[in-house]
C-alpha cells in the first residue's frame, strides 16, 4: 500500500511537472515571439529570381506548415525592391510592370474585380489601402450596362471604430451585390525587420486578416468567408520596437510594453508604394496602362 501511494504521488508531480514546464515554455515562447505578416521571414522560398532591381521570393504554405507555424494555407509571391525606400521615381515603371503580372497570375481568369482599400486613412502608416483607392480607375459604371464582362470597382470601409460596422460585413455585402470574380485587397503590413519596410510587396491567394499584425484581429477576408478568391497586396510599413531591440541591441526577450514603430517619413513612403499597387491594379484590370509614376 505504501509502494502504491508513493507510486501515486510520483505520477502526480510528473504530470503537475510537465504542464507547469509547457506553461512556462508558451509564456517564453510569447514573449520571444517575432511578428510579421511577411513569407519570406517565417518560411524558406520556392523559388527566387532577381532582375538587378527586383528580387521575386514565392512561398506555399501548406496545410502542415500552416498548423506549425500559424499561417494561413496558400501561396505568397514577394518583390523586394529599394526604388520605393531610396526615391528612385524612374524605376517604379519597371515595379508596376512586375506587380502587375504577379496579380494577373495570381488572379488569373478573373475579369471582374473588386479592389477594397482597407486601413485607417486618418493614421498615416495605416493608410496605405485608402491612398490605393484613390488613385483606382474604376469602369464598372461605363461598362454595367454594356455587357462587358471585363471591369474594376473599389471601395474602402475605413475601420470599426469610425463606421461601427466590421470590414468583413461591408465588404460581402457589396460582393454579394456586384458578384466579382475576385476581391483585391490592400492594407499595410507589420515586418520582422526594420530594413524591410516599404522594401517588400507581396501578394497571397491566402486573403488577410485585418488587425493581425498589431494584434488587432477582425474577422478574416479569404476565399472561403467571402466566396469568391480573394488576393490580398501589401507592404510593410511598421514594425515592433521589440524588433528593432532585438536587431540591433542582440536581446531575445520582448519588453513587456511594446511598441509600434514607423519611420518619420511614412508619409511620403506610403503614397510611393499607394501609386505603384495602383498602378499594378490599374494595368491588371483597369484597362489603362501606367508607364510612369
Amino acid at each position: 500500500m505504501y509502494y502504491s501511494t508513493l507510486n501515486k504521488l510520483l505520477q502526480l508531480f510528473v504530470a503537475l511537472a510537465t504542464k507547469f514546464f509547457s506553461f512556462t515554455n508558451n509564456i517564453f515562447m510569447d514573449q520571444n515571439a517575432v511578428f510579421t505578416d511577411m513569407a519570406v521571414e517565417f518560411c524558406r522560398h520556392k523559388h527566387h529570381k532577381d532582375d538587378g532591381l527586383i528580387r521575386y521570393y514565392e512561398v506555399e504554405v501548406d496545410e502542415a506548415m500552416s498548423k506549425k507555424l500559424g499561417k494561413p494555407c496558400g501561396k505568397y509571391a514577394t518583390l523586394e525592391t529599394t526604388a520605393v525606400i531610396n526615391g528612385e521615381n524612374k524605376e517604379y515603371t519597371r515595379v508596376i510592370d512586375a506587380l502587375t503580372s504577379c496579380l494577373k497570375s495570381y488572379c488569373n481568369g478573373c475579369g471582374k474585380v473588386l479592389a477594397v482599400g482597407l486601413g485607417n486613412p486618418d493614421l498615416t502608416a495605416d493608410a496605405l489601402g485608402d491612398r490605393v483607392f484613390k488613385r483606382l480607375s474604376v469602369n464598372r459604371h461605363l461598362s454595367a450596362n454594356g455587357g462587358n464582362d471585363k471591369y474594376l470597382c473599389a471601395l474602402t470601409p475605413n475601420v470599426l471604430g469610425m463606421t461601427g460596422i466590421e470590414s468583413f460585413d461591408i465588404i460581402s455585402a457589396v460582393a454579394d451585390r456586384v458578384k466579382p470574380d475576385a476581391i483585391v485587397v490592400i492594407d499595410a503590413l507589420t515586418a520582422a525587420a526594420a530594413n524591410r519596410i516599404a522594401t517588400a510587396f507581396q501578394v497571397t491567394d491566402s486573403g488577410i486578416t485585418p488587425g493581425s499584425g498589431v494584434e488587432n484581429h477582425r474577422r478574416r477576408l479569404d476565399e472561403k468567408s467571402l466566396g469568391v478568391r480573394t488576393v490580398s497586396v501589401g507592404v510593410p510599413l511598421v514594425v515592433y520596437s521589440s524588433t528593432i531591440v532585438r536587431d540591433y541591441c542582440e536581446c531575445d526577450s520582448r519588453p513587456h510594453c511594446d511598441m509600434i514603430v514607423t519611420p518619420k517619413d511614412v508619409d511620403i513612403l506610403v503614397e510611393d508604394c499607394a501609386s505603384i499597387i495602383a498602378g499594378a491594379i490599374n494595368n491588371a484590370f483597369g484597362g489603362e496602362k501606367v508607364r510612369a509614376y
